[in-house]
């Protein structure tokens, strides 16, 4: 994904230019990237619904992609459009290339157009996720034998990885 990027990847597009002061900059408060199996149930849910109580436009997979746009096409423009970006990182939220894929996008839109990140480590170590260790490990030594997988493409994701779990977040172990 980050190969195919360019300079204007992250920029609003034009539609959601301003035009006048009371437009916002952004389709979107808050882009959700989560691991479906392991948080949509329960966490991400919760997470959603409160968001959404409070007035914040969150955009969810599930509920925002829409009808005949390609799925991956239309999550990265999600992220593009929006001005916030939870990443909860679970247990096998790193077994998942969309999630991977998801996760290298946020962090180039976080650099090149300040997407303000905001990590929840749910039920994993930041360590672990930094340094893939235990379930993140295991996701890519199982990425690493993919013929369909790059070395250049797990670096990448390793890299994203190791720069998430240095920004300052949530840690939730218990519920």
């Amino acid at each position: 994904m980050a190969s195919m990027s360019t300079q204007k990847a992250c920029t609003p597009s034009s539609s959601s230019l301003p035009s006048s002061s009371s437009t916002p900059l952004w389709k979107y408060d808050v882009f959700l990237s989560f691991y479906g199996l392991d948080t949509r149930k329960n966490f991400t849910d919760h997470l959603y619904a409160n968001l959404k109580q409070k007035g914040i436009n969150t955009y969810r997979d599930n509920e925002n992609l829409e009808e005949g746009e390609p799925i991956a096409s239309g999550l990265m423009k999600a992220i593009e459009e929006s001005h916030y970006a939870i990443i909860i990182l679970s247990k096998n939220y790193a077994s998942s290339k969309w999630c991977l894929n998801e996760l290298v996008k946020i962090l180039e839109c976080r650099k090149e157009k300040e997407l303000i990140v905001r990590p929840i480590f749910y039920h994993v170590s930041p360590s672990d996720v930094g340094n893939p260790r235990k379930t993140f490990g295991e996701a890519f030594v199982k990425h690493e034998e993919d013929p369909k997988v790059s070395t250049e493409q797990v670096q990448e994701w390793e890299t994203a990885l190791k720069e998430v779990s240095k920004i300052r977040g949530r840690h939730l172990l218990d519920r």
